[in-house]
């Protein structure tokens, strides 16, 4: 493969230094069986920060192959997993634009990158999957407290939850 194409890893090993635990696992073989739920998110938010670190002008094959050999993981190019980054990666202008009104006083280019993929992530979910509302604003919390600006959490939480109330109230209906 050339060197366009090659990915860097996000995180160097499995301590972050938030306190927060990675699913990457240098010395081990791991499947996408094998990942918690949580993990799987934060696979997911790997693949959403590798795309948007090349400006979406890497093909997800080449970022998936690399996240694999990378992470010594086995992600196959059909999984759900993928499925999910190809429509979050369509779709982010739509999703980027359905939180815009919950920013409050804040421009979305004030927002810093890995916030702004973990509320695109978040949004999807709230828009596009029956996930508890509870439960995907949690998820969203815990991925930018290991990947996010310091306290990010606290303004993710208050934008989900306005988000949330005014969009799962329309689908109610």
């Amino acid at each position: 493969m050339d060197n366009e194409h090659k990915i860097e890893s996000p995180v160097d090993d499995q301590d972050c230094g938030k306190g927060c635990e990675c699913f990457i696992g240098a010395d081990q073989f791991l499947t996408v069986k094998n990942l918690a739920a949580r993990d799987i998110r934060s696979l997911i938010f790997h693949l959403l920060y590798a795309m948007d670190a090349h400006e979406y002008d890497t093909p997800l094959q080449s970022v998936v192959d690399n996240i694999n050999r990378g992470f010594n993981l086995d992600l196959p190019f059909d999984h759900k997993v993928v499925t999910i980054v190809r429509d979050i990666v369509q779709h982010r202008e739509e999703l980027d634009a359905s939180y815009i009104p919950f920013l409050k006083n804040w421009r979305i280019e004030r927002v810093g990158i890995c916030t702004r993929l973990v509320l695109r992530y978040a949004m999807w979910e709230l828009l596009y999957t029956d996930t508890d509302t509870r439960i995907i604003i949690n998820e969203a919390i815990e991925l930018s407290k290991c990947f996010a600006e310091e306290d990010a959490h606290r303004f993710i939480n208050g934008i989900l939850d306005r988000a949330a109330k005014a969009l799962r109230k329309e689908k109610a209906e």
